[in-house]
């Protein structure tokens, strides 16, 4: 009955839309239809930065800042980031960690674990196969040269021959390493799930188990002056401090619950930068918010430039260059 209805009162679909008016109807959308602009896709493909890059870290020695992310991409800049150069590494794995050698050059993390191997200008690279099965989440190059990885199962893996030969060792716990730091040729301390932290007096030969994160805190980063004073971050904006080798840690506020990603240290400061485009900058025991574009993107790395600027880095190809307001020295009584 509601069919019949419908009809009844339904106009003919030739009464609405008359055969001629349907034939200007389609001229007129398809003289709307917009011709596609390959030379613009070609210009925007030829960009050094792109909207499908997700950052992971920067390193940089005297000459060069380096910058890689998701599908081998690495990014250059010879002038403090005003202009940027794109390579493209033989992967289309997600290069997560980056660190720069005492002789300034370069080692890369991907996540096949790969440990890529630049020159000081970062011309050439070279892949080296990390070892273990299992899945190395963090890289750094020690004091005397020595490559290192940690990461699942509480590994730990070494190279002093530029990957020629690997020494590794788990510190048998069921756990992921995160953050490794060398604080000097000597000491060093890695840190991970379950609140795990581990040092090292002897480079790496022995570790031993130095106090813990509260509450089993998952350390997404870290930052170490020493082995007694150094702070971590992770989800919620939780950053705890430790002077007293992680006997006891005190929570810091920040005023945000972005999840913290990275540090950044330097004479104008230390500077945490995570979630949602957030940088916070530690003014005695207390972190506060820089004011940045809002974003609904992560920074993940940085550095600090001389002209009293922060370079930071992060997902859909985020590059921000922020002013640094006057550093006040960092208390931690």
């Amino acid at each position: 009955m509601l069919d019949a209805l419908w009809r009844s009162v339904r106009p003919p679909f030739n009464r609405l839309f008359p055969p001629l008016a349907l034939a200007s109807l389609g001229a007129v959308l398809a003289g709307c239809e917009a011709a596609l602009d390959l030379n613009a896709v070609a210009r925007q493909a030829e960009q050094s930065t792109q909207r499908t890059d997700f950052y992971q870290a920067m390193a940089s020695n005297a000459e060069i800042t380096l910058l890689v992310g998701n599908q081998g991409v690495v990014i250059s800049s010879l002038d403090n980031g005003q202009q940027w150069q794109r390579q493209q590494l033989p992967t289309d794995m997600s290069l997560i960690d980056l660190d720069v050698c005492p002789d300034g050059s370069f080692i890369a993390l991907s996540f096949d674990n790969q440990l890529w191997y630049a020159d000081a200008l970062a011309e050439t690279w070279t892949a080296h196969a990390l070892p273990s099965s299992e899945q190395m989440m963090a890289a750094t190059c020690a004091p005397d040269g020595s490559w290192w990885a940690a990461g699942a199962f509480s590994t730990l893996q070494s190279s002093a021959d530029q990957g020629q030969s690997w020494d590794e060792v788990s510190l048998d716990e069921d756990a992921i390493f995160t953050t490794l730091q060398f604080i000097n040729a000597e000491q060093a301390i890695v840190s991970g799930e379950y609140g795990l932290r581990f040092i090292t007096h002897d480079g790496g030969r022995n570790w031993e188990p130095s106090g813990s994160l509260p509450d089993e805190f998952y350390p997404h980063a870290s930052h170490y002056l020493s082995l007694e004073q150094g702070w971590v971050g992770g989800l919620n904006g939780f950053i705890w401090y430790t002077g007293d080798a992680g006997e006891t840690w005190h929570r810091q506020p920040t005023g945000t619950e972005a999840p913290v990603f990275g540090f950044i240290d330097g004479p104008q400061g230390l500077y945490a930068v995570g979630e949602n485009a957030t940088v916070l900058q530690l003014r005695g025991q207390h972190w506060t918010s820089l004011p940045t574009p809002e974003q609904p993107l992560y920074l993940r790395a940085g550095r600090l430039l001389p002209n009293q600027h922060l370079l930071a880095a992060g997902g859909r190809g985020l590059l921000l260059n922020i002013a640094l307001p006057k550093a006040l020295a960092a208390s931690t009584d």
